[in-house]
Order: C-alpha cells, then structure tokens, then sequence
C-alpha cells in the first residue's frame, strides 16, 4: 500500500485509543450526543421528515433500525438518511465541526449500531463519534476552511461531514488503517451538496447532512466488505482529488493529519441557543446585549443598522421569507423575530410568526450593509437607533453556545428536555437523558438508543 496523506490519516485514527480523549472531551461529546438527539426527535415530526419518508415509501417498518423519534423500524441506510435530515431539520443542531457536525455523524453511527451482533460498550460509541467529529473538520480546514470551500458554492455538511461519517462508522466497526483508509476513500464517491438551496427557500439544506449520514454509512460497509477505496484521494493537485474538485486546488493538505490528537476539534464546536443559522446568533445577542445594558425595550428602538461582510451576507443577510428555510438563513429576521417575541426558538420558525404582519414593519427598520473591510467569519456590527435619539453600537464575538461562551449544563438539558418532549413521553426523554450522560459506563450501549423509538 503506497503511502498517502489518507493512508497516514487513516493509521493516526485506527491508532486512536479511547483514553486518549481528556474528560472534559468526553463530557463534552455526550453533550452533543445527547443535544443532537433532542433536536432530531424534534425534528421527526418536521416537514422535511415527513416528506424524506413519503418518498422513500417508508409507510411500514420494514427493517431494524429506529427512525427516531417515530414507531418505524427501516433498514440502516434509509435510518442514516431520515435521522439526518431530522437533525438538520429546525436548525437548532450543532456547528463548527464539518459545519453541522452531529447531524452527519450521530445518524450514521446510531444506524451502524444497530446492526452489530454484540454488546457495543458506550466508550467505543463515544470513542466513533469523538472520531467522526475530528475527521470531518479535519477536512474542512484541509480545504481552505469555511470560507475557502464554502466560498466556492459547497456546503460542507455533506461534502465534508461525510468524511467524518465514514471514519466514524469505520471506527465503530474496528476496522484496520487498509479499510479505514478505503471507506475515507469511497467517502469521496458520495461527497455533495451546495448552496444553491440559499436563493429560493428550498429545504434541500437538510438532505446534506442526511445524505452526508447515508453515504458515509454505505462507505465503510462497502470497505468491510472489501470493495477498495482510491488511496489518492486527498492528493493535492491530482486530477479528480478531493482538493482538486472541491476546491480548485487551495488549502492545507498537510492539515489532514497534522498534530493529530493535540486539539481534538469538537473542543471548537457550538451547541445552539437558536433556531437559525449559526451565522445570526451574534446578532440575536448583540440586540440582547444593547436592550439589557441599556435597560430598554423592543419599543424603544426606532430603527436598526447591520455591518456585515459579503460572505456572510450572502448566507444570510437576505429578508425574503417565503418559506421557514429562508426564515431560518435570514439575520434580519433573526433580529426581527427577537425584537417582535422576546426569542429565536421553534415557535418563532412557524409559518404564523414570520408572517405576522408586525415582522415586516421590523424589517423595514432594519438596514443591512457589506463592509468590504470586514473578514469573511468577522462576526456582524449591529447599531439601534433609540425613539429618543440615542445610537447603541455592539458586536458580539462570542455569541451564546459557542466554545468561548457555552451554554451551561442546565440549559443545555433544558434545551433537550424541551425538545425532546415534543414528541417522546417524559419518562422515556429522561431516561434517554440520564443514559446518553453516563454513556461510558455503559457495558452495550445498544439498549438505550432504543430509547429513541
């Protein structure tokens, strides 16, 4: 086997043992395990859910993995799929990672679970997903980043967390460096998704991350049985390469692999207060910030000013809303909705409140302008102008849920308690709750993810 930037990832991740992930990582991992769930059983009963299983003809269970948050049983592939998109489907997982990391990795995990014939301990569960998270940032930045690969058009949930998928599921399954490197390979095969979805409202934003889920699953089962990968996938340069494809050639090969397991990335990843894109959340801060320091209320405020830049407007600086999609990538709305409701959570994404009549009288008051001197990631200036003539200006750098500002434990549980409970009995949420955070003394951590049913 010629060796490789993807033979030597693959060695550095089958050599990977669990005790080589810091408690607070571990902790942290069964926060986002267990947030993820929350927000995809939620998400079950979404449109976008209900219209995944119509067309896949899904009426019956047919199979024996758990379409969560629902009575069906389906095959793992079709559960990889549907769970994923679930995840993905009110916008309230969690970022940072691939980009929306748990929704690509948990589907395809938890789908992979449940076919294996012997008690799977909750630290081998956890050890897979702590990889998948690792993996598929790991390619992002080997891409040029955010705004190099997403720049480009790609949205990096699926063409980037299917990686992190198939690493995952490889990880899970024990497989070798020769395997895991063949499953990153085929990964490639499946790797898709783009924003065109941003310029009409369409929900196909939730199909990557299940996509993402399902291809990554397909990957390692067609490495363990044997079907090779191509081991010069993540050759700079090469022609039909990952980096070549997807991103004309730029970024940082060697960041595939280097200092492996010094920083392990889902340390950067953020977990939701919102239900919006990722991209408004400094600016539903920056309006919390300004009304609190200054004790005032949303009838206080004339009129509101947004500096941003031109990537980040064009992901989410639009005020067209015709549909929740568009509702859920629009910072004035975000900053509309916190103004008219006091809150950004589900209740706010529903056709009924960003079609209330007051919503465009507040973004009418609200003026959006690039900054060419702000960098891509540069988090937005938000100013409100005052009945009385007062002009408040802040920016919030760290917005609520991120590493450098994370969401207490509390509310971290409320948020899933809440979530959860949309759709699960309390009794069972609860103890899908207390399962989920004691995952790693869990002998088969098989039998609570049936909670989830």
């Amino acid at each position: 086997m010629t060796e490789t930037v993807l033979h030597s990832l693959a060695r550095k991740v089958v050599a990977t043992a669990f005790d080589d992930f810091p408690e607070a990582t571990v902790k942290k991992a069964k926060l986002h395990i267990l947030d993820t769930f929350g927000v995809a059983v939620a998400g079950s009963v979404s449109a976008e859910t209900r219209m995944t299983l119509s067309a896949l003809g899904a009426g019956a269970s047919n199979g024996a993995s758990v379409i969560w948050g629902t009575p069906l049983l389906l095959d793992a592939r079709t559960a990889a799929l549907v769970n994923g998109v679930s995840a993905h489907a009110l916008e309230l997982d969690d970022s940072g990672g691939c980009d929306h990391s748990g929704a690509v990795v948990l589907p395809a995990v938890v789908a992979a679970l449940g076919e294996i014939q012997r008690p799977v301990h909750g630290r081998e569960l956890l050890k897979s997903v702590l990889i998948g998270y690792e993996v598929g940032r790991r390619v992002l930045e080997a891409a040029g980043g955010y705004e190099t690969h997403n720049g480009l058009g790609w949205h990096s949930t699926g063409t980037c967390g299917i990686f992190g998928a198939a690493a995952a599921v490889g990880t899970l399954l024990s497989f070798d460096a020769e395997r895991m490197a063949s499953a990153l390979g085929l990964a490639c095969s499946f790797a898709s998704g783009t924003w065109a979805f941003i310029h009409d409202g369409s929900p196909a934003k939730k199909l990557h991350a299940g996509r993402a889920a399902e291809g990554g699953l397909l990957a390692a089962r067609l490495a363990a049985s044997g079907f090779a990968g191509p081991g010069g996938v993540f050759e700079k340069g090469a022609w039909g390469s990952f980096f070549q494809a997807f991103c004309r050639g730029a970024g940082d090969l060697e960041a595939l692999d280097r200092a492996f397991g010094e920083n392990w990335r889902i340390n950067r990843c953020s977990i939701k207060p919102h239900a919006t894109c990722r991209g408004t959340h400094s600016a539903i801060d920056a309006v919390d910030k300004l009304l609190g320091d200054h004790d005032l209320k949303s009838a206080d405020v004339a009129a509101i000013t947004v500096d941003m830049s031109g990537f980040q407007f064009g992901m989410c600086g639009g005020k067209t809303l015709s549909s929740r999609a568009q509702a859920q990538m629009s910072l004035p709305y975000a900053v509309a909705a916190r103004l008219r409701y006091g809150k950004v959570s589900l209740a706010e994404l529903e056709e009924r409140a960003w079609r209330d009549a007051s919503i465009e009288q507040w973004l009418g008051r609200i003026e959006v302008r690039i900054d060419p001197s702000m960098s891509d990631e540069a988090e937005p200036a938000i100013a409100l102008s005052t009945q009385d003539g007062k002009r408040l200006k802040t920016t919030v750098e760290f917005p609520l849920g991120s590493p450098a500002n994370p969401l207490s434990d509390d509310r971290l549980i409320g948020k899933y308690n809440e979530l959860s409970g949309t759709v699960l009995p309390e009794k069972k949420a609860a103890y899908l709750r207390d399962c989920v955070l004691a995952l790693d003394s869990f002998v088969d951590a098989r039998a609570p993810l049936e909670l989830l049913h």
